[in-house]
């Protein structure tokens, strides 16, 4: 059976059980919505969004962007040899040796027990305990210069996700139209505000993460001036002792 066929079968199966949906105009030999339309499924306007922009499917059967979408820019992606080990080590419980390099240190070997990626807005970076600092890290795959899985190395409890403090607290924020910024009514229903107030909860070890990407003030007295600014943190005690704080714009450690 062709892909012709199939289609035209599912279009009959469909037009069977949803009747008023979709009418056969024969003039253009196509399928159009009926006056009676009320959507049979229900789907996530994220993944709808995805499917317009990037298209959907694999192989041959494949389909591209269906409708005209510019999508910001990605500044690099880790190759999937990089990638690969560190997925595969993540899904066994399994620690991974990497040659690393970093601002601070250089290139360097490195132990690390993975336990789940994280993407900033900006760049891919995996969540894991580093054996070398002895603490849980953040670590950007594009970094990562080889990864080879490490079979024979026992994973003790201190190593695994459920240590994490910063992983595991979940801290409340509560976003806010920005002082200086005029027509907040504009801003509230942008972000789907309730009340005034979008709050949303997040993990401290990403918290900073997310209030970068949204360009979140994050000062106590809202003094971050630009227009990009959109948002105030309200509650800006809630970073207290959160480590990806420092990502925050306008965040100032408590003396």
């Amino acid at each position: 059976m062709d892909e012709f066929e199939v289609a035209t079968r599912d279009f009959a199966q469909y037009r069977d059980t949803f009747p008023e949906n979709i009418n056969f105009d024969s003039k253009t030999k196509r399928y159009v919505l009926g006056d009676g339309f009320s959507a049979a499924f229900r789907h996530a306007s994220e993944r709808v969004l995805t499917a317009l922009s990037q298209g959907f499917g694999e192989g041959g059967s494949s389909m591209g962007a269906l409708l005209a979408c510019e999508l910001p820019l990605t500044l690099n992606n880790p190759s999937i040899d990089i990638l690969a080990p560190v997925t595969r080590a993540i899904y066994n419980k399994k620690a991974v040796r990497m040659e690393y390099k970093s601002f601070t240190s250089g290139a360097t070997v490195r132990e690390i027990i993975p336990f789940a990626l994280v993407n900033d807005g900006l760049r891919w970076h995996v969540r894991a305990y580093d054996r070398k600092s002895s603490e849980f890290r953040d670590f950007v795959l594009t970094r990562m210069l080889t990864t080879t899985s490490v079979d024979n190395s026992p994973i003790e409890s201190h190593e695994l996700a459920g240590a994490d403090i910063q992983w595991n607290r979940i801290v409340e924020l509560d976003l806010v139209p920005h002082p200086n910024q005029e027509h907040s009514q504009i801003i509230e229903g942008d972000y789907g505000m309730i009340a005034g107030v979008l709050r949303i909860n997040v993990r401290a070890a990403t918290a900073g993460y997310v209030l970068r990407h949204w360009l979140v003030d994050c000062s106590p007295d809202h003094r971050l001036k630009g227009n990009e600014y959109r948002l105030w943190l309200r509650n800006h005690l809630a970073l207290y002792n959160v480590s990806s704080a420092v990502f925050a714009p306008g965040y100032e450690a408590p003396l």
